[in-house]
């Protein structure tokens, strides 16, 4: 199948920003990745309402958002209202993720749940019928440009039997690490969202990088 390609915005030059989302309008890319970070359960501070507000007025692909917060439920109207078009929430931070699920719906986005490496697959278990999307992490979250985690390959194949065995109709994202010498394994493997990031950013064509992991064109 063709996959959904997703570039990621952490990895986009924010002194030239809306530049980088005009080429993402341009491009074959499907979705927007958008990274959210609280510095308490990740590493890192990255983007809040202001910025995501105006990337919406540039952007014309569906903000893909990935919640790398604790405690997302106060905050998830808000991202829909700042125009998500899904929401990602983390297994590891949701007391009740069931609760948080339904409110995304309930909210108008599409509901997704993130794990981490080491996480297990099995946790999905009992909330993989219940959501639109898995954001598998291939690398430690917090950070772009990590090393891609091999062990991946086996989660997708694992997830794609929970799926299958629970009747879900839950599409599988890989989120970190994916790059030209991966993404096509990820595809056979069963991955179908592939979120790209210093891949298509740090690119001399991005666009035509993009097109590669859609399988629209070879790569030289």
């Amino acid at each position: 199948m063709t996959p959904i390609v997703a570039p990621s915005l952490l990895s986009a030059n924010f002194a030239n920003l809306e530049r980088d989302l005009q080429m993402v309008n341009d491009s074959d890319a499907d979705w927007l990745h958008v990274d959210v970070m609280d510095g308490v359960f990740v590493p890192n501070i990255s983007l809040g309402f202001p910025v995501i507000k105006a990337v919406k007025k540039i952007i014309k692909k569906p903000m893909d958002v990935h919640l790398m917060i604790v405690n997302p439920d106060p905050y998830i109207k808000e991202f829909v209202d700042a125009g998500a078009f899904s929401i990602s929430v983390h297994i590891e931070t949701c007391t009740h993720l069931h609760r948080t699920v339904q409110a995304i719906r309930h909210a108008g986005a599409k509901a997704g749940v993130a794990i981490n490496p080491h996480t297990p697959v099995s946790f999905l278990h009992d909330i993989i019928s219940d959501i639109d999307l898995v954001c598998m992490m291939s690398v430690n979250p917090g950070f772009g440009g990590q090393q891609f985690i091999e062990n991946t390959y086996h989660k997708i194949t694992a997830l794609k039997e929970l799926i299958n065995h629970r009747h879900s109709k839950a599409l599988i994202e890989i989120d970190g690490g994916v790059d030209l010498n991966n993404f096509q394994k990820l595809i056979k493997t069963g991955a179908d969202v592939l979120v790209a990031g210093n891949t298509v950013f740090t690119s001399k064509d991005p666009k035509e990088t993009i097109s590669i992991l859609k399988g629209n064109r070879v790569e030289a």
